[in-house]
């Protein structure tokens, strides 16, 4: 693909066949963001994991503690006393069957969706919708739940999920290039405990094999994965 001069600027201030320490990683990739608009920092990891087996996949969430830099908008499938307690507590949508009508019929404009274990079966009629768009709630990362006041603060306070991919990968956003280094780094630090945490049981030799990070329109920056450790000691809540 095609890249302009600005990346090609960002690139050339990177060492390629190095692997960095998260700081000097975080560090560059700040400087080199360019674009116009405030960037997103991702962040992608090789596992080593096959994620065929079901004894070897990862996903998971976390509450990053500086959040995404986006206000994610949060659908809720609830009745009652939990969709007043939904509404409550910052909910952008809340509904049952009006809400999968809607849905049905081709809203899809929220980021994330939780629902209460009986709305469930409800929920399952757009399954195929909600699916392929990781819009699906689960009760593995808490978006299926009675205690739906949790749930939505949790989202709105810098909840993400992650799910390893075919190709053993997971990938996630980790803030903006607005927050500086130490917020970055403090996500960072929340999200690889998470990753650690959720190592499955079927997981043999090295289990985080490479890192990258990168801006949404800057080079990927490798960091070694044994700078893990160092990052969890400096920036962790612990």
């Amino acid at each position: 693909m095609a890249r302009g001069k600005k990346y090609a600027n960002a690139l050339a201030k990177i060492d390629r066949s190095k692997r960095y320490d998260f700081e000097e990683a975080v560090k560059l990739a700040l400087e080199n963001a360019y674009a116009k608009f405030d960037e997103s920092v991702d962040v992608a990891v090789v596992l080593g994991v096959d994620p065929r087996h079901a004894d070897q996949m990862v996903r998971g969430s976390v509450v990053l503690p500086h959040g995404t830099g986006k206000a994610p908008r949060v659908a809720v499938f609830a009745k009652g006393d939990k969709a007043k307690e939904a509404e409550a507590a910052g909910a952008d949508y809340v509904g049952a069957e009006d809400l999968v009508k809607k849905i049905q019929d081709g809203w899809l404009e929220f980021d994330k969706a939780v629902a209460t274990p009986d709305m469930m079966p409800l929920v399952g009629r757009i399954g195929k919708i909600l699916g392929p768009r990781g819009l699906m709630p689960s009760a593995k990362t808490g978006t299926v739940t009675w205690d739906v006041a949790k749930a939505v603060k949790d989202i709105k306070s810098g909840k993400i999920d992650f799910k390893v991919d075919r190709a053993g990968v997971v990938h996630a956003p980790v803030g903006r290039v607005s927050f500086g280094p130490q917020k970055i780094l403090e996500n960072l630090a929340a999200f690889f405990d998470a990753i650690i945490k959720a190592k499955p049981s079927g997981a043999k030799g090295q289990y985080i094999k490479n890192i990258t990070i990168s801006t949404t329109m800057g080079p990927g920056i490798k960091i070694d994965p044994a700078a893990v450790k160092d990052l969890l000691e400096k920036y962790g809540r612990d």
